[in-house]
């Protein structure tokens, strides 16, 4: 879901946003790194045209992906096939923080959250 622009800040932000406020409950940096446009059209041009072909370089996610409008601000996040395709789930195989290597009900149970409601974002249960 395309939602508006973000602080920078918020890039390394890890803690509990208070229910009903926006975005509310726990945050996690799962991952962090860079991306480099495929095709020559700018970012803006491509969002417009609903879709944008990338590679990542994460601590986490690497290789081709593609973002794809689906409907309105619906999109669509698929893994291109390349040498960084695999089987494994990564979100099981790698739930902690790139930040501070907690689990999602760790940082919520850390920061004063709802570690029951955090804990069902954490694969494996965890």
């Amino acid at each position: 879901m395309a939602v508006e622009d973000h602080p920078l800040d918020y890039a390394r932000f890890e803690g509990v946003i208070p229910e009903g406020e926006y975005g509310g409950g726990t945050v996690m940096v799962w991952d962090i790194g860079t991306y480099t446009l495929e095709d020559d059209e700018s970012f803006e041009a491509a969002l417009r045209r609903g879709r944008i072909v990338f590679t990542l370089e994460g601590k986490k996610l690497k290789g081709a992906w593609t973002l794809i409008r689906t409907s309105g601000r619906k999109w669509l996040l698929t893994k291109r096939r390349d040498r960084s395709a695999s089987t494994t789930r990564i979100a099981e195989a790698k739930p902690r923080s790139v930040l501070t290597r907690r689990l999602l009900a760790g940082i919520a149970r850390d920061e004063g959250g709802d570690v029951a409601k955090a804990a069902t974002g954490d694969p494996g249960g965890g």
